[in-house]
């Protein structure tokens, strides 16, 4: 990759891998902080093209310069997730941002049940997003009317899964890979999972992996990408 002040002022695409807790937000603000250190520059647009939640890792499609403009089709490309979660129990922020409020019994669960239940959620389908996200309503984003235990009805979306493969089970942890189109939740899809099974589930861990043509395994570490700067 071009490191030049040029080359970023022009347009960059940057591959980074998000750190567990760090916010995307506070990804764009460091990674825009390095390149007006190093370039002394003012200012410089960055911007990422679709967000992970803080308890989630994996590829974050930064854009600079010129390339901000391409950021809304690079969010609308398809997405790879791979993760796990939880069976028996619910959050309300559908995963483990907030305490466990319910706890169901799993016993009776296994593989196949599990994995039927899981085909129902391949194709087009309909969705709520949880209630602790950015999705806005009514001016707000939804997690600020949640925060102050706010009554809300939250809009259904239509989004497409691809693939949903459950690769590995120790109940009631449950691995999985899930291909998906733009504006699809995880969260979302271990939650009602848990529901078509008359149970519970929330998302234990989350990293995604593929956005389009561009992978996690291309992405600069953070820190890594902090000493080429320096360098």
């Amino acid at each position: 990759m071009d490191m030049s002040k040029e080359q970023f002022l022009e347009g960059q695409v940057l591959l980074i891998e998000k750190p567990l807790n760090w916010t995307s937000f506070q990804v764009v603000n460091k990674v825009r902080w390095l390149i007006r250190k190093r370039f002394d520059l003012k200012k410089i647009k960055v911007g990422h093209a679709g967000t992970l939640d803080p308890l989630a890792t994996g590829l974050l499609i930064l854009c600079t310069g010129k390339m901000t403009k391409r950021i809304a089709e690079f969010q609308g490309q398809d997405k790879t997730y791979t993760g796990s979660f939880v069976l028996g129990a619910t959050t309300p922020s559908a995963d483990l941002e907030t305490e466990i409020d319910q706890r169901f019994p799993t016993d009776h669960l296994n593989e196949d049940t599990i994995k039927e239940a899981a085909t129902s959620f391949v194709g087009e389908i309909q969705q709520q997003p949880p209630i602790f996200s950015a999705v806005k309503k009514d001016g707000k984003r939804l997690y600020e009317h949640a925060r102050k235990g706010e009554d809300v009805e939250i809009p259904w979306r239509t989004i497409q899964v691809h693939r949903f493969d459950l690769t590995h089970f120790n109940m009631p942890q449950v691995d999985f890979e899930i291909e998906c189109g733009k504006g699809t939740y995880i969260r979302s899809l271990a939650r009602d999972l848990g529901k078509a099974l008359d149970n519970g589930a929330y998302l234990q861990s989350l990293r995604r992996t593929r956005i389009g043509d561009f992978k996690v395994e291309n992405a600069w570490n953070l820190e890594d990408f902090e000493q080429k700067m320096k360098s």
